[in-house]
């Protein structure tokens, strides 16, 4: 199917509010899972079945971005109100940022942030603004920002959020948003799976906040995707070749490490150590090079991350799972249920 055939409808559910997760489960694998197989069959399990579901020589590969404390509020020298939400680190102490105010700042701009340190305004760069800080960018997040939870999560980050808000093997900082079907691995998990025999791996996809934006056009032809700075390391794509070449299958946790692996894999057919920014969109149509299963958890209406499973999917079975995720109250969203997707039989 061509994207210039897709319309923005194709990809629009109902989804009750009461089903968007508010906080985690008790445990990070306490939750569901939707296991949809290879025939689009649907089997409701917990996510303590996953190692059953997974073959000796799969290789899941992990997304190990480290969210950020990216949100500050503060004001203006005339006392207007702000927020900041920092997007991407430039450099130690220059980073491009959402500012939010009734008037957007200009450059020379001093932003009084967090009541604790000043920022300057040195321009912008398209719809995000470059600032300059007077100390290392995450050392003042760390001390003085809030952990940046999605628009859906009604209440105010606290410290049960800036734990469960990011995976066990976060890594590397520079996230907005955390890579959610990670969420759901704990120690224990990762133990049983390489005992076995399901080899693990890691990219990174630096998560932005373009992963809420909505999508503003009909015709998905006219999309223009977010861009997100993404590393696939040499001993990744060697991992990946040797699951291939084993018979085994490369399982992406998570819709960032699709995107990760995908970029890496545009030019040989295969995933390779590639670094950079990714604006890969993937709608129906698109075929698949890098990835042959995907963990993920439930994804917005209209939303690019529902484009993109079902594309590996097919549009019809991610209607029928959605429909029955909704029917049998599975949890959405970023706190919520998981799926376990198996692309068709060719």
């Amino acid at each position: 199917m061509s994207v210039s055939n897709l319309r923005l409808s194709d990809f629009d559910y109902e989804l009750p509010a009461e089903l968007i997760a508010q906080t985690p489960a008790r445990e990070r694998g306490g939750s569901r899972l939707l296991h949809l197989d290879t025939a689009g069959g649907l089997h409701d399990r917990l996510f303590a079945d996953l190692p059953g579901l997974l073959r000796p020589g799969d290789l899941l590969v992990f997304n190990d971005t480290r969210v950020i404390k990216a949100r500050l509020t503060g004001r203006k020298a005339s006392g207007g109100k702000i927020e900041v939400l920092v997007e991407r680190i430039l450099e130690p102490g220059r980073a491009l940022a959402h500012v939010r105010a009734s008037k957007s700042p200009a450059a020379g701009t001093i932003l009084r942030l967090a009541d604790a340190f000043d920022a300057t305004v040195l321009g912008r760069q398209g719809e995000l603004f470059d600032l300059r800080f007077p100390a290392p960018v995450l050392d003042l997040l760390d001390a003085h920002g809030a952990t940046p939870l999605p628009p859906y999560i009604a209440h105010a980050p606290d410290a049960q959020d800036d734990a469960r808000y990011q995976t066990v093997y976060a890594r590397a900082p520079g996230a907005v948003a955390a890579p959610t079907a990670g969420l759901h691995f704990d120690d224990g998990m990762l133990a049983r799976l390489r005992q076995a025999g399901i080899e693990q791996a890691f990219v990174t996809l630096h998560v932005g906040a373009g992963t809420f934006q909505p999508v503003r056009v009909d015709n998905l032809a006219d999309h223009v995707m977010h861009s997100e700075w993404y590393t696939v390391p040499q001993a990744t794509a060697e991992a990946a070749a040797r699951a291939r070449a084993g018979g085994g299958r490369v399982i992406a946790v998570g819709t960032t490490s699709v995107r990760a692996l995908e970029s890496a894999a545009q030019a040989g057919g295969a995933p390779r150590a590639a670094r950079g920014d990714t604006r890969l969109f993937i709608t129906p149509g698109y075929r698949f090079r890098a990835v042959d299963a995907l963990v993920t958890n439930f994804h917005l209406p209209q939303s690019t991350l529902l484009m993109l499973i079902s594309a590996l999917a097919g549009m019809e079975p991610i209607r029928r799972a959605y429909a029955h995720a909704v029917a049998a109250r599975y949890r959405f969203f970023s706190y919520g249920d998981a799926m376990f997707i198996e692309s068709p039989r060719p």
